[in-house]
């Protein structure tokens, strides 16, 4: 598997808050969920943080995120990408989603957090300077990745980073 497309945005109407990986993994779009690698941290720094059970299923888990404002999404619409790692996107095959309509469909999104540096630096590269034009007083911050691949920090210190989402 080399070309690759990404999810839908899983948001309800009223998100504040959009969530942003760079593009769903060779696990996760087996299974055609976000995150499903069993090692990736996102579903458990998630139920943590808004109090539900990570082993709940998956339907269950985006309605806990869309109760809490939360949207979630990759930067990457399609790319080139043999297996999955991010740093193997072949840079010139990458398309990003649409995010004008988005921000267009959800006007209360206040706050994107990357799921890592290479959803940011995705987002700055092909959104950003894109063109794509983005709410006044967005704010974009940088959340270590919840993927398996980022070992180096522990899922503990992940959690401790990402509770800036709940405020």
């Amino acid at each position: 598997m080399a070309d690759i497309q990404s999810f839908d945005c899983i948001a309800a109407p009223d998100a504040r808050i959009l969530i942003l990986g760079s593009i769903p993994g060779v696990k996760s779009l087996q299974e055609a969920q976000y995150y499903a690698h069993p090692r990736n941290g996102f579903w458990p720094i998630m139920a943590q943080l808004l109090g539900f059970d990570p082993a709940r299923p998956y339907t269950e888990r985006l309605e806990h995120l869309k109760r809490a404002g939360i949207a979630l999404w990759d930067v990457v619409h399609r790319c080139h990408r043999p297996g999955s790692l991010d740093q193997h996107i072949a840079g010139d095959s990458v398309e990003a989603n649409d995010f004008a309509t988005f921000f267009r469909e959800h006007p209360q999104v206040r706050a994107v957090f990357f799921n890592g540096t290479a959803a940011e630096t995705l987002f700055k590269r092909h959104v950003i300077r894109g063109g794509t034009p983005l709410p006044d007083n967005l704010a974009m911050n940088r959340l270590p990745s919840t993927s398996p691949a980022n070992a180096g920090l522990p899922l503990e210190q992940k959690l401790e980073q990402w509770r800036v989402i709940l405020h």
